[in-house]
């Protein structure tokens, strides 16, 4: 890796190269397909900041121009997370579930290598290993393979774009796009890995940066295999709290009398599942279930019922109890992304020496077997770069910009709880904490949270230093009694799942 120069000159050398001398003439068409009430146009930006001659690539912005001219606000760039969301639809999501679009013109992008911006396409490795939640020994090298195979598989498709498709540039493009737009600050709203890629653009241009929120802190520390080992954390301590609740309502679910002995109720039905699967309801399933559905706390009677039904093993709530399972084991394991993600998380170095990885793998599958903790130890792509970044992370600093907002849910698993703290004590921003929420993305959807950020945004008062909302509440299921079901569990699960945020 090449030599860094000192801080304040590397910034200043970016910011002479990411400020053209005349912003691209931005001509904007309506959005294709599903998109057509948004406006789209696509600019070129250098592939190589550093050497801006050696050819560009394609970013396509979307844009929803606010509908109150007379109050306009300015611009709102927003960023879904992943990394490798497409942020194309955001605009419209905000409008839709926020009073922002009568302020601000809603800007959303597809970052450099994602979706219908210029593309990194990584060719699809033969898999080799099965996913198990608890895999043994004699499989871990199996795991380490398929990591390499797809490292490989995304040197021989990734072009010379791949070295390039990180945070910093990224950041880069966000400035190419509010060059292009004609104003000279943006305001930001970031959720998940969004709120890093905030972080960074305000730590490279903090004059061009007015209010943020940063929705479902990324940790600034744990960039970028710490932050996956504490999602396996998070995981438990949601599992831990539902079998806590579960066990205080014997009567009700008869998983066993306090947290020890649900959880003791939880193992036996993955050992005999493990035995004799209920369908494609087998152990490594019945894991993705308990920790997705631990999560929320609407669905924890749920959760309660549908190992109940499993465990019986036949009734007319079996089949019901297996289709939800399905979907919260599913969706667990649709938030793991790859190809961009496995790209963007290279840029921060990754322990090489395999070891290291089947130690904790070790440690992870007995610890932490729900929510798929065993795979957030494993080697990944990342494991076996096969090329050598031109950058480091970039040290977040806030220096020049108003005071943002952090928001981050107690038991969100996805960016641990951890993260909204330490996000908001190295920006020194004010943090609202959603208190028993596992929930991933608050604004737009916790009415507390969505209230206070509006306040901010629309009328430009900050919250609290450190504010609290609470969460979704936990079902309505008395200790001691049967409750009462409304509708069938797969409806409520699958109702539910549909409501979510879509991050």
């Amino acid at each position: 890796m090449r030599r860094l120069l000192p801080v304040a000159l590397s910034l200043l050398a970016v910011a002479l190269l990411v400020t053209p001398a005349r912003a691209e003439r931005v001509v904007w068409a309506p959005c294709p397909g599903a998109l057509a009430a948004l406006e789209c146009t696509t600019l070129s930006v250098p592939l190589d900041y550093a050497h801006p001659d050696q050819g560009t690539i394609a970013v396509v912005v979307s844009r929803r121009a606010a509908s109150d001219p007379a109050h306009h606000k300015g611009v709102l760039l927003i960023n879904p997370g992943g990394p490798g969301g497409s942020g194309l639809a955001m605009p419209r999501y905000i409008a839709d579930h926020t009073p922002l679009g009568q302020y601000y013109d809603l800007v959303g992008f597809d970052p450099r290598g994602v979706g219908a911006s210029t593309a990194l396409r990584c060719l699809k490795p033969v898999g080799l290993a099965s996913l198990d939640s608890r895999p043994a020994d004699d499989q871990f090298a199996l795991w380490a393979a398929d990591a390499r195979s797809s490292e490989d598989a995304c040197a021989q498709a990734g072009g010379g774009i791949r070295p390039f498709v990180n945070t910093r540039d990224t950041a880069r493009d966000m400035d190419q796009i509010r060059a292009a737009l004609g104003v000279s600050k943006i305001n930001y709203l970031g959720y998940s890995y969004g709120t890093y890629l905030g972080a960074v653009y305000g730590s490279l241009f903090p004059d061009r940066l007015n209010l943020s929120v940063l929705d479902s802190s990324v940790h600034p520390e744990w960039i970028w295999r710490q932050q996956f080992l504490e999602q396996a954390s998070a995981y438990r301590s949601d599992v831990d709290a539902w079998a806590s609740w579960v066990g205080d309502r014997n009567a009700a679910f008869g998983l066993g009398v306090g947290r020890v002995a649900v959880l003791a109720s939880v193992e036996q039905i993955a050992v005999a599942v493990a035995k004799s699967p209920v369908g494609k309801f087998n152990r490594s399933v019945l894991d993705g279930t308990v920790g997705e559905g631990a999560r929320y706390r609407p669905l924890w009677s749920g959760l309660a019922q549908l190992l109940a039904a499993v465990r019986s093993g036949s009734g007319p709530a079996l089949g019901d109890a297996v289709g939800a399972g399905l979907a919260l084991a599913q969706r667990g394991l649709d938030s793991m992304q790859a190809g961009v993600f496995d790209t963007v998380t290279c840029e921060a170095d990754w322990p090489t020496d395999l070891s290291t990885y089947y130690q904790d793998m070790r440690s992870y599958r007995e610890t932490f077997p729900y929510g798929y903790g065993v795979l957030r130890a494993a080697p990944t792509t990342c494991t076996y770069r096969s090329y050598s970044p031109a950058e480091a992370p970039i040290p977040l600093s806030r220096n020049g910009y108003p005071v943002g907002v952090v928001v981050q849910a107690e038991g969100d698993t996805q960016t641990a709880y951890a993260g909204g703290p330490a996000m908001a004590s190295r920006l020194r921003d004010n943090l609202i904490t959603v208190t028993d929420e596992g929930a991933h993305g608050e604004y737009g959807t916790n009415p507390c949270a969505t209230e206070k950020i509006n306040r901010y945004f629309v009328a430009g008062v900050l919250p609290d230093s450190s504010s609290i909302c609470p969460g979704s509440p936990r079902p309505d299921t008395p200790t001691d009694t049967t409750p009462t079901r409304a509708a069938t569990l797969g409806q409520s699960v699958q109702n539910y799942l549909a409501a979510l945020a879509p991050f």
